[in-house]
């Protein structure tokens, strides 16, 4: 844990300071998920106390429980007389191929036509299975992402690590900060308690880090608008993700909606984005042009793949990068499985989602001292380096009953009245605590 902790915050720029962490039980796992888990929740509450230390001179104390913090990594909702729908696609998942295995991410439609483009039409799991047979791992990873979908080969960490996409992500910081020369003079509008009250938060993230990120500042009492396609739609996480935030949408080819979309960027604080790495550009919205739009913007995004290199505009998911990063095949040697696996949750997901949340609120407080915006990028194959290079996991068994002693708290939701575990983290005088509940997409106006 301490050499998590220590990498996290010198990405950040944190102090390396101990962090106390409570409770007990462990997600099981050839890696350090819980500790992964534990650490970047920590450096978020870390950032935000640095940042009511920065306004008010006193640095409130922060604590971090073990338990609660691998039950968030999963999910914090518990629905009560009604279910979350399934977060994959009937067709999603691991396949054997002539030569190994391959994952195919079919979740959003056009990525499963994508794969369909190149195996044909799957009438269901077995017959998907008995297409990717006929293939070569390599050779179908490829062809599926030159149709634009989303596979991913398992690799091991060593094949990894020398395979080119590999090599630049290792050469990568975990945290890419830079700073901007336009200045946006705006006073601390929040309180200990609502430390981000005040500032606009335009997100533009989907599954899952970047909402992670965002449920995290909405929590600190940020204004969080999301923004999403017409079409987009994505049942599986939304009454998990959308907490506190208000769900609006936008088609950016359509010229009314991208004016609209361009006031909205004037008034913003902060964006959150999660696009391919060339995606804003191709519309028109490149970092230039951005910092045009909104002087002094802190611009906070992610990639699946990393920043550099040959697949630095490849589209990827958590469970792709696990995949082409060694993660799956470790899991595999260590469970002694004949089939990939993959972590227990969406660790790589989550854990950058929070290390996101925290480059916002240090860039905030850097802004707050000298005026000036700044930008940070983030990747998941980065943080899937982080983890790797943790070392070994447990074998702790931490099941659902376990949370049923943590102060479950009701929410009211769209879909029906569901229990929230109460949250990880405990900043003396600042609870995360969220104003609205879980939205559907869309369920909003796209204004502040």
């Amino acid at each position: 844990m301490t050499d998590l902790l220590a990498s996290m915050q010198a990405a950040l720029g944190l102090p390396t300071t101990p962090i106390p962490f409570s409770g007990e039980g462990a997600l099981p796992s050839a890696f350090a998920v819980t500790e992964l888990a534990c650490a970047s929740i920590a450096v978020a509450g870390q950032a935000s106390a640095a940042l009511i230390c920065q306004q008010t001179g006193r640095l409130p104390p922060l604590e971090v429980d073990r338990r609660l913090a691998s039950f968030w990594f999963a999910t914090s909702l518990r629905p009560i007389g009604w279910s979350v729908p399934p977060m994959w696609d009937p067709v999603a998942g691991d396949y054997a191929t002539a030569d190994g295995w391959i994952r195919l991410h079919t979740n959003a439609p056009h990525h499963r036509l994508a794969a369909e483009k190149v195996l044909g039409p799957c009438l269901d799991r077995a017959d998907m299975a008995s297409k990717v047979a006929r293939w070569n791992k390599t050779e179908l990873e490829q062809a599926v992402v030159d149709a634009g979908g989303c596979a991913a080969e398992m690799r091991s960490a060593l094949a990894w690590q020398a395979h080119p996409q590999g090599r630049a992500v290792s050469a990568e910081p975990l945290v890419h900060f830079a700073q901007t020369d336009e200045e946006h003079h705006k006073p601390w509008l929040g309180s200990v308690a609502r430390p981000l009250a005040g500032l606009k938060v335009l997100d533009l993230t989907r599954v899952l880090a970047g909402p992670i990120a965002s449920r995290f500042l909405a929590g600190l009492g940020a204004d969080v608008l999301r923004i999403d396609p017409p079409t987009w739609d994505e049942p599986g996480v939304v009454p998990e993700v959308t907490l506190g935030k208000r769900c609006a949408r936008l088609d950016l080819q359509q010229p009314d909606d991208r004016a609209t979309f361009e006031a909205l960027l004037k008034d913003a604080d902060i964006l959150l984005h999660g696009y391919r790495a060339d995606a804003l550009e191709r519309l028109g919205y490149g970092a230039g042009q951005r910092h045009k739009l909104a002087p002094g913007l802190i611009d906070v995004s992610l990639n699946a793949y990393g920043w550099s290199g040959p697949w630095q505009n490849r589209r990827g998911f958590d469970s792709l990068v696990q995949m082409s990063s060694g993660i799956a095949e470790a899991g595999m040697g260590w469970k002694h499985a004949d089939k990939p696996t993959p972590l227990p949750v969406q660790a790589l997901d989550h854990g950058t989602g929070y290390l996101m949340a925290a480059s916002v609120i240090v860039l905030l407080t850097q802004r707050l001292e000298n005026g000036r915006g700044g930008s940070a990028r983030l990747s998941l194959a980065r943080t899937a380096k982080l983890l790797i290079e943790q070392g070994a996991g447990r074998r702790d068994v931490l099941r659902p009953e376990d949370a049923n002693d943590q102060g479950l708290l009701v929410e009211q939701t769209p879909w029906g009245p569901a229990h929230r575990l109460q949250v990880p983290m405990k900043l003396m005088g600042t609870p995360l605590q969220w104003a609205l509940p879980a939205a559907n997409l869309g369920e909003h106006r796209a204004q502040w």
